[in-house]
């Protein structure tokens, strides 16, 4: 059936709230904005397959620009769609087209995929004007569909994990790649919401220690038409279309509303063992692209409403992201809708907080705003303020780069972080200064504002780049198999090789690649902030050396779980590793040190030495050539107290690091008759040695080339350790460029 036309299906006036497709128990509520619109059709479908609509209902009631109708007769797992009238004037920003089926902005479940053909676009593809033109053929045929469902689930008394920033540890996974190839899973839940909720999962989490796994993007997103012709899909998911609707193909049950309560059910597992769920989230674009993209939902409800147009030719897009549209936050309906989203997800969804991508252009004015109503209404909201909150702090526009710069309550994906850590451990000149400022969380970024060392988020490797493994194996990138002639993806990788590019039976240059890993991971778990492990790199998952494996939905990017002897050992390092820090909570304070600037304080909760058992000078700090340094924690101060007001003690540590080629003897701090017991030595396949050795102060540690030390206080007061070694020595650093020291690799 096509054309407008009366139904046997029985109509009522309706709601202008809640927006979307709202079950009320005697029938369906359907609501949706459009300021411009002329006019607007409900359309239903009888199943997936349906080529064209089983009923097309005029929606003839209009409150506040909110259109609404009510269907007695419709229930859960009602097929729907929206045709929009209005003008098509791409110039002034006008895309209507009634002849393209829309997706609900506010469907809580989508089935069903796009299938690429020209119908899917607004205008004639091909033709020499491009937009300018309108295409007029229908394309509901092959275009996903909203679905109805009941937002019923029996939460079994959930309660949140309510994890303290200071006390989490993060584990970036992707839902399909986890658990896609892992045989401990049954095969009908590989790859699914479900498998991450089963005890197999859960067992693996929480004797990995983590405390939240936080999800690549598992809102309803589009696989891009230029790569569906490769053969590939979007499998990181950055291109979203339904902001309140998980992800049916990531569900073994099914896409009619099933999604939604598999979603939940894992959330109600995983809360179980104590582990939250964090949501990488996509709001600063979405799937429709620049003016020549297809017309799937926002273009063809109310262009000028949704994304940001280009004053002076609105037939244009601004793009802040780099694909080709921005979500308009300034519009205060497109704001609506990212607030309502993020509530339904933490109310309705129950989840603990978010991750925002490119976190910059959800507030831009001009250029970033501190004060941008986007912040001001998450600071204000009684549910959205108490969740935790992650900036991605930057995007492509001018001015894009924010890393310490959000206001609280945020945290921020500590970009200055991951690139200070990798540098320093290449053997980069210059870098010991900043890295004393990112062991001790940031101040330098942080404090200024008021905001806590877990506004840093710590990583040293994330889903867009290399693995962990791959940055120690690889100087270049290698995506060919992505089909752009391994032109995307980062040039500057701060990665080293350690000799020979990717894989080799070189044993000595293994031993290195598997050391700096061991020192990579120790500097990210014993560093003031959140640290976020990459999942994978717990046992040293490859991508083969590419850094942009946004379209690899294979094993370029599944986890493979058969794993070696080496394998296993750097999970069992891991796993005491992420132990031993949950352990001491030295290592997760949730206040700054005394000693703010790294040198010259009398406050002694921290302290830093050169390897003569002397305090770092102002010239040490400054030198390009100083690669190894001591940093001693104190686990006697008082400043950080239990919730009854008393201060938590903790052991008195002395962390080494050594990013020199080759070995430097260290004299240990502190006054005569002092032991100290080296517990950690990541020249030791296992990291955590078997039997500590004991050390008294002023003995000499020898630390390896490029690697690191852990020693902690075991015989003497806390506060004689605070002190120079009373057998100092002068010390030298070779003048070595950052070449020359990798050169000297074995």
């Amino acid at each position: 059936m096509r054309g407008s036309f009366m139904t046997p299906v029985r109509t009522w006036l309706g709601y202008p709230y809640p927006l979307g497709a709202t079950w009320m128990g005697n029938g369906v509520n359907f609501a949706i904005f459009s300021e411009h619109a002329t006019g607007i059709e409900l359309c239903l479908f009888d199943n997936i397959e349906a080529t064209e609509e089983n009923f097309r209902i005029p929606v003839t009631e209009r409150t506040d620009q909110i259109w609404h109708v009510f269907l007695p007769d419709v229930g859960p797992g009602q097929l729907y769609g929206f045709r929009v009238a209005g003008p098509y004037d791409p110039e002034h920003g006008l895309r209507f087209n009634s002849s393209k089926l829309l997706l609900d902005p506010y469907a809580k479940a989508i089935a069903g995929e796009v299938i690429w053909s020209d119908e899917m676009f607004g205008y004639v593809v091909g033709d020499k004007r491009e937009d300018l033109t309108q295409d007029f053929r229908d394309d509901a045929w092959g275009m996903p569909k909203s679905v109805v469902i009941d937002t019923g689930f029996d939460w079994q008394g959930d309660r949140r994990p309510a994890t303290p920033l200071p006390s989490s540890m993060i584990y970036e996974v992707h839902v399909k790649g986890f658990s896609k190839l892992w045989q401990e899973v049954p095969e009908q839940l590989r790859g699914t919401y479900a498998a991450l909720g089963t005890p197999a999962a859960i067992n693996y989490f929480k004797k990995l220690g983590v405390t939240a796994i936080e999800l690549l993007p598992v809102h309803t997103h589009i696989d891009d038409k230029v790569l569906v012709d490769r053969g590939l899909r979007n499998y990181w998911g950055y291109n979203t279309i339904g902001f309140f609707a998980p992800r049916a193909q990531y569900s073994s049950s099914g896409q009619m509303g099933e999604q939604v309560s598999e979603f939940k059910t894992m959330v109600r597992s995983l809360h179980a063992a104590g582990i939250e769920v964090i949501l990488d989230v996509v709001y600063n674009h979405t799937a429709e692209g620049n003016q020549l993209g297809p017309t799937l939902c926002f273009r063809g409800i109310d262009n000028p409403t949704y994304y940001c147009l280009q004053p002076e030719n609105p037939r244009l897009y601004l793009d802040f992201t780099g694909t080709g549209n921005t979500f308009n936050l300034l519009h205060p309906r497109a704001l609506q809708l990212v607030m309502d989203s993020l509530r339904y997800w933490v109310l309705e969804m129950h989840v603990d907080g978010f991750r925002f991508d490119l976190a910059v252009t959800l507030a831009r004015n001009g250029g970033f705003n501190r004060v941008h109503p986007f912040f001001e209404i998450i600071q204000q909201d009684p549910v959205l303020s108490r969740v935790k909150l992650i900036a991605e702090p930057w995007d492509v526009g001018e001015g894009g780069y924010q890393v310490g710069n959000f206001p609280a309550p945020w945290s921020e994906w500590n970009g200055k972080y991951r690139d200070a850590a990798r540098g320093f451990w290449k053997g980069d000149e210059g870098r010991i200064g900043e890295m004393g400022y990112r062991l001790t969380g940031s101040p330098d970024l942080y404090q200024h504002d008021g905001r806590r060392p877990y506004a840093s988020i710590n990583f040293v490797t994330s889903h867009d780049g290399f693995t962990l493994n791959d940055l120690v194996s690889y100087n270049e990138k290698h995506n060919e198999l992505n089909g752009d002639g391994n032109n995307d993806g980062d040039n500057n990788n701060l990665s080293w090789n350690c000799g020979v590019e990717g894989p080799t039976d070189d044993p000595q240059i293994n031993a290195l690649r598997q050391r700096q890993r061991r020192n990579f991971l120790t500097t990210l778990f014993l560093s003031q902030g959140v640290p976020m492990l990459l999942g994978g790199d717990e046992w040293g998952r490859t991508q083969k050396g590419n850094n942009n494996a946004y379209c690899q939905d294979n094993e370029v990017s599944w986890f493979d779980w058969k794993h070696d002897e080496k394998q296993n050992q750097f999970l069992g390092f891991t796993r005491k590793l992420i132990s031993f820090r949950k352990a001491h909570p030295v290592f997760r304070r949730p206040k700054f040190f005394q000693g703010r600037r790294i040198r010259g304080s009398e406050i002694r909760d921290v302290m830093w030495f050169n390897p003569g058992g002397s305090e770092m000078s102002e010239e040490e700090w400054a030198s390009p050539f100083v690669r190894c340094v001591g940093m001693l924690l104190s686990g006697d101060t008082v400043d950080v107290v239990n919730f009854e007001g008393d201060p938590i003690r903790d052991d008195t540590f002395l962390l080494l690091m050594n990013a020199h080629y080759e070995a430097i003897p260290f004299v240990l701090p502190g006054q005569e008759n002092l032991e100290w017991e080296l517990i950690l030595d990541t020249m030791d396949p296992n990291g955590f040695l078997a039997e500590p050795r004991k050390f008294a102060s002023g003995d000499d540690v020898d630390i390896a080339g490029r690697a690191c030390c852990l020693l902690q206080l075991v015989r003497g007061a806390q506060a004689q350790a605070r002190e120079e070694s009373w057998r100092k020595r002068p010390v030298q650093f070779p003048p070595f460029s950052a070449e020359e020291e990798r050169a000297r690799r074995k």
